[in-house]
């Protein structure tokens, strides 16, 4: 069973930037499709970014196109999401996910089987 510890969270002014980490352990992080998303009060999680297997295609939900990127050194077990340019309105719980055996890329939670506990995001305006 894989076992997902996000990091990095925290407290950041508008335009400032923060870089969240997602160590794994046990499982399949090396051979599978992993992804961030996130929660903020009151709304449905939703999808922030995705990177495959192969670490050659990564994908991004609109809103944070040109802002954050995803990237994973599987040497390390550890996926992690740079967020420059933050907004109040990126406030919210990130959750990293790795993605069930078959999948190749997915913007659908369903698709995703572990997930981490989630690490806080707040950008003050």
């Amino acid at each position: 069973q894989v076992q997902l510890v996000e990091s990095g969270g925290g407290l950041v002014q508008a335009g400032g930037s923060l870089r969240l980490s997602c160590a794994a352990s046990g499982g399949t992080f090396r051979t599978s499709t992993m992804g961030w998303f996130r929660q903020a009060p009151g709304k449905e999680r939703e999808f922030v970014a995705g990177i495959t297997l192969s670490d050659r295609y990564t994908y991004y939900t609109d809103f944070v196109k040109g802002r954050f990127a995803i990237s994973r050194d599987n040497a390390k077990n550890t996926m992690y999401l740079q967020m420059n340019s933050l907004k109040p309105e990126d406030t919210a719980v990130y959750s990293c996910a790795t993605g069930r055996r078959g999948v190749l890329q997915s913007v659908r939670a369903g698709d995703y089987e572990y997930w981490g506990q989630g690490t806080q995001v707040t950008v003050s305006s």
